[in-house]
């Protein structure tokens, strides 16, 4: 990360430090609601065509990992605000 950005997320830290705690939060939550709506998707659609699993198992991980890193990414960024 550039200096930039450093001192931008130094400086909203200071305004409101609660604001980083707030922002992971959020970050965590909309990964858990992405999570559950992609093992739900491949879960129907597995029921729906079994023939397609492999397919749907496929897209499903790429996709969990996706969400994940969004909280990972919130993480980071409530550390370096800290």
């Amino acid at each position: 990360m550039n200096t930039t950005t450093t001192q931008v997320l130094a400086q909203a830290a200071d305004i409101n430090p609660g604001l980083a705690a707030i922002g992971f939060g959020a970050s965590a939550i909309g990964a858990g609601i992405g999570v559950g709506l992609i093992w739900s998707a491949v879960i129907s659609g597995t029921a729906r065509q079994p023939e397609a699993r492999g397919q749907l198992m496929g897209i499903g991980w790429t996709t969990f990992v996706l969400a994940e890193l969004v909280m990972l990414i919130g993480l980071v960024l409530f550390f370096i605000a800290q």
